[in-house]
């Protein structure tokens, strides 16, 4: 009997429900007894706490207000954890959501250098997946910071961009806000100040 393959099932955006269902405080619900979150690191854990803000813009800079944002990244010494676990003080994943106001925050911490699987070390970086309506698949991407430019100058990652300038796209800038050590990384989906995005 021959085998009958199925069509692909098609991609579908996140549509105006994720924030519903994902980033329940964005969406002005109450949120669950146990929920991952924007809080990656609470008080207690070791290394340098930081705040990460930001908006997100469509091709014409316009805020998406209803974007959702996934952060992925390695401990103060470099070290990724895979398992997640509210009893811990510091997990390397986290969720948050733009808010009406159009802006993005997270808790986490500075994470160390990771190196790649030949032994290259990476200058501190976090991963972003981005969610939003009209995007059938997420968009992934890089924050670095920009306090770093000597790891920056060398991180194999961000000399796979051809284009010099646009390595800017992914760099965070360094800010205080009342009195916390903080970053601002704007996203800007398309246009002449398009974030850079990997297929990975």
């Amino acid at each position: 009997m021959p085998v009958q393959l199925l069509p692909e099932t098609p991609s579908q955006t996140a549509g105006p429900y994720v924030h519903i269902g994902l980033a329940l405080e964005a969406a002005g619900n109450a949120p669950r007894p146990q929920e991952i979150c924007s809080e990656m690191a609470r008080p207690g854990a070791p290394g340098e706490h930081i705040l990460l803000m930001g908006h997100v813009y469509d091709r014409n800079g316009q805020l998406i207000r209803d974007a959702f944002l996934e952060f992925w990244q390695a401990n103060h010494e470099g070290v990724y954890d895979s398992a997640y676990d509210l009893e811990k003080p510091f997990n390397g994943f986290g969720r948050t959501a733009t808010t009406d106001a159009g802006e993005w925050t997270i808790k986490t911490l500075k994470p160390g250098s990771v190196k790649t699987p030949s032994g290259v070390p990476m200058a501190a970086h976090i991963n972003v997946a981005l969610f939003a309506r009209g995007i059938n698949i997420h968009l992934q991407t890089r924050l670095y910071f920009d306090d770093e430019p000597e790891a920056n100058a060398l991180d194999p990652v961000l000399n796979l961009i051809e284009q010099p300038h646009r390595r800017a796209s992914l760099i965070a800038k360094r800010c205080t806000v009342e009195g916390q050590l903080a970053y601002r990384f704007d996203i800007h989906v398309q246009g002449e100040a398009e974030t850079v995005f990997f297929d990975f």
